[in-house]
């Protein structure tokens, strides 16, 4: 950890935050909760801190298979589970776990320097709402992965419009071309993004994900 890393009031209220939950939130849903209690803090500089904290080893950041970036109020080594429906990310305790070995041959001219495992399956909360439509035959309400059709008028023109393009877009981007304002394109990309149609490759971009393309039709 880096010990001359300056702990400003806003770095002091994005950690109590991350930790309050003991969850690995994005940048996104941290935002959320943070600008209740700073109004005036933008979303840049809670991506910019969470990048400064988690570079200096006090929180640890999760890249899992390629979705959004999610922090992790607790820097030390363990392991992850992801719920492949809803995304919700867990802590794995693997101490006594064995590294797997790669032969020198194998290296492929690499010189390794850690090993990351990542386990996924379906979270208790899925699995209950799973078993329960299997039982009833019925359409589970609850699940928004099953709900292809329910996309508000904004919605759908950002969707169409990351869609229609080649790259990752920013805001500014997806403002131009749908004729929204910057501020109403932030909330639906939340939105999207907690319904897994929309991915961030990168910071502050946003590209649509293949279940978003199929909630298109």
């Amino acid at each position: 950890m880096n010990r001359n890393l300056r702990m400003t009031h806003q770095r002091e209220i994005i950690l109590e935050e991350l930790h309050r939950g003991k969850i690995h939130p994005t940048a996104d849903e941290l935002y959320e909760r943070i600008k209740k209690k700073l109004p005036r803090i933008s979303l840049a500089t809670v991506y910019r801190n969470l990048e400064i904290l988690s570079e200096a080893g006090v929180i640890k950041k999760l890249e899992i298979s390629g979705r959004q970036k999610r922090f992790d109020w607790d820097p030390h080594d363990h392991d992850h589970v992801f719920c492949t429906q809803c995304q919700r990310v867990d802590n794995i305790p693997t101490p006594d776990a064995p590294v797997p070995y790669v032969a020198p041959t194998q290296e492929k001219g690499y010189r390794i320097t850690g090993c990351r495992i990542e386990f996924f399956g379906l979270c208790p909360k899925c699995r209950k709402q799973q078993e329960t439509t299997k039982k009833t035959g019925e359409h589970d309400m609850a699940c928004t992965t099953c709900e292809p059709a329910s996309l508000s008028d904004a919605q759908r023109q950002v969707l169409e419009a990351l869609a229609q393009s080649a790259e990752a877009c920013g805001s500014k981007e997806l403002a131009a071309s749908t004729g929204l304002e910057t501020k109403q394109i932030s909330c639906q990309i939340t939105a999207l993004k907690n319904k897994g149609y929309v991915s961030s490759p990168a910071r502050c971009k946003y590209e649509i994900t293949d279940q978003g393309k199929g909630a298109l039709g």
